[in-house]
């Protein structure tokens, strides 16, 4: 049984709040997937009375199968679930889909934290916590994929083999597509659109995450890392690390 704090620190934001934000989410589908009844029940009342359309489920086979049937827009997925825990799940909703995911954990360990990052989750809310900073987490990830998502000018970037499409938010490697996150996605643009910069990892966290709290700048080592990943043949040649400060993207790669 989880620890009741888990639950004392969810009603946190409940009394008082301010509705006007009601309406204004209308359409924008949140999945939550939480195994402690009192908790879920607590963050579907609070996220509907904002005008989320909320989705919920109890283990992570369940949470699976219920995204491919409705598509949610983000999803708040707890670590510690039955038949499949949420790092299976997060995986899981990478192959199949580009959900945003604030995965939930009572694990405070930095390497916990991104390990959950590297399974594809943009952004992890530690237990204890308010449900207004639930909401104002979720607020942000929608507002960095509504920014992702639209372009004024729709240019290609090109590095090397790589090709950047900034209006359909996709990213090509020698003609082969990558999935990417919207985060992944913002932090390739911004290197890739300055090569031989040297951006710190406040400077990247600030571009890609816009938000009014605290994140561990070590964040970003898991994003980039993740993207490393992805960029597969020699990714280190496109992203640099610059020890001591952050990253940039090879100067050798522009064009």
């Amino acid at each position: 049984m989880r620890a009741a704090a888990s639950s004392k620190y969810c009603i946190m934001g409940c009394r008082n709040r301010k509705m006007s934000r009601e309406g204004t989410n209308i359409g924008v589908k949140v999945l939550l997937v939480e195994d402690e009844e009192k908790i879920l029940s607590l963050m579907e009342t609070y996220l509907l009375a904002e005008g989320y359309e909320i989705l919920t489920a109890r283990d992570g086979n369940a949470a699976v199968q219920l995204y491919m049937e409705s598509k949610p827009d983000i999803i708040v997925l707890d670590w510690m679930l039955p038949h499949m825990n949420g790092l299976d799940a997060c995986r899981r909703f990478r192959e199949i889909g580009e959900p945003g995911i604030i995965m939930v954990t009572a694990k405070t360990e930095e390497m916990d934290k991104i390990v959950g990052l590297e399974m594809g989750a943009d952004d992890y809310l530690t237990k204890p916590f308010s449900l207004r900073e639930l909401s104002a987490r979720i607020r942000s990830l929608l507002r960095r994929m509504n920014r992702a998502g639209s372009s004024a000018q729709g240019s290609v970037l090109r590095r090397g083999e790589l090709s950047i499409d900034e209006e359909r938010l996709q990213v090509f490697m020698g003609g082969q597509e990558l999935r990417l996150t919207p985060t992944e996605f913002k932090l390739l643009h911004l290197l890739a659109s300055r090569p031989g910069r040297v951006f710190s990892r406040m400077q990247l966290l600030q571009h890609a995450f816009e938000e009014e709290f605290v994140i561990d700048e070590r964040t970003v080592d898991a994003h980039i890392s993740k993207l490393r990943k992805k960029l597969d043949a020699n990714p280190s040649a496109y992203i640099q690390t610059v020890y001591g400060f952050g990253y940039r993207f090879g100067a050798s790669h522009e064009n």
